[in-house]
This record gives C-alpha cells, sequence and structure tokens, in this order.
C-alpha cells in the first residue's frame, strides 16, 4: 500500500537516461490536464547538440512542458526539463539552474535534482526512474525514501535499458515497479492525495 496515510504528493521528478524520451512521452501523453503536481524532469543529454526536448515531450502532452530559466517559480502543472549541461535544482520555491560538478560523468545529471528535491520539500516528493544505464538516480531515490517520499521505477521488462531500475530495485527500498500507463495513474492519485494499492517489487539480479 502506497500512500497510507494518504499524504498530497505534489512535486513529481522524473530521471532517465537512455532509452528514456519514448516512455517519457508516452508518460506525460497520459497524465491528466489537470495534475496538481509540479513535475521535474531530468534526461541525460548531450551538451555539445542543441535539442529540441521539450518540444518533443510536449508535443501530446497535456501539461506544459517548458525548459526553465534560472528562478523560475515551482507552479503546479507545469513540467520542467533541465536544460543541457546544466543541473536542475529546487530552491525555496524556485528553480534553479547549476554549471556544478558533473555527476556519474553528466550534466544534467538525475541526483542533484533527487536530493534537493528530497531536502526541500519532503514527503511531498514521488521520486520516478525510468530506462536507463548506469545508476544515477539511485542514490538520489533513497534520499527521498528518507525523507518520506514515494519511489517509483518503470518495470525492468518494460524498459529499453533495465540497468537503472534494476540498480534501484536491488538498493532502495522501491515503492513498486510500474508499466509507464500504470505508473501515470498512480502519480496521478498520489498528487491527489490518494492511497494506491501496489505490490512491492522483488529485487531482480542486474544482467
Amino acid at each position: 500500500m502506497i500512500n497510507a496515510e494518504r499524504a498530497k504528493r505534489d512535486v513529481i521528478v522524473i530521471g532517465a537516461s537512455a532509452g528514456g524520451v519514448q516512455p517519457l512521452k508516452d508518460l506525460l501523453q497520459l497524465l491528466p490536464p489537470n495534475l496538481p503536481a509540479a513535475v521535474a524532469i531530468v534526461l541525460h543529454r548531450s551538451p555539445y547538440h542543441e535539442t529540441r526536448l521539450p518540444m518533443v515531450l510536449g508535443q501530446h502532452a497535456l501539461l506544459s512542458v517548458l525548459e526553465p530559466a534560472d528562478r523560475d517559480p515551482v507552479l503546479s502543472g507545469a513540467v520542467y526539463v533541465a536544460p543541457r549541461d546544466q543541473h536542475m535544482l529546487f530552491e525555496d520555491g524556485l528553480v534553479r539552474l547549476s554549471r556544478g560538478a558533473r555527476e556519474h560523468h553528466t550534466r544534467p545529471a538525475i541526483d542533484p535534482l533527487f536530493r534537493s528535491a528530497a531536502e526541500r520539500y519532503g514527503p511531498r516528493v514521488v521520486g520516478v526512474l525510468l530506462s536507463g544505464m548506469g545508476a544515477d538516480g539511485v542514490s538520489g531515490l533513497i534520499a527521498i525514501k528518507k525523507a518520506g517520499g514515494v519511489s517509483l521505477v518503470q518495470h525492468p521488462g518494460e524498459a529499453r535499458f533495465e540497468t537503472m531500475p534494476c540498480t534501484a530495485i536491488a538498493e532502495d527500498d522501491v515503492d513498486a515497479m510500474l508499466t509507464v500507463e500504470q505508473l501515470a495513474a498512480v502519480l496521478s492519485a498520489l498528487a491527489h492525495g490518494e492511497t494506491v494499492d501496489a505490490p512491492r517489487p522483488t529485487r531482480p539480479a542486474l544482467t
């Protein structure tokens, strides 16, 4: 049972790497336009090539998808996509952008966003790890759980690259592993303060 205390989880942070664009597109297409939560996304991106990631992700989304400027306010119903070569953080109700040291050999990295969300919003946070290689986001997901938040991963059987979700399952007490369709429904329910019945994942071996 997730969110038995029926707390409102209105800050959703999502991390993805290799194979992450399609599940992000699918997820945003399924989230309702009246979602009472702010959504922040980090996808590993090349610092050397300009991309139109917000446009790609927002093409069929029902929420407003944007690449934030430093000090933009964190607003419910908005989806913030980390710009290339900058970490995205939360600070005092604002989105902060930083060219701090790379983590996991990348910038933007998932862990800085997850850690800052845990520090600033505690039990209001839902962290989600989608398809990807490596372990970026795992320690951040652990921080979210320690702060009283909820940790979710894309089902490894659905993810194009399962390493990141599998590593999270192996190292963290993940609340659930879900398909993208299930994630959309669960995120919406949690944002409305509803209790969700989802089985906890077993810990698969890394392949």
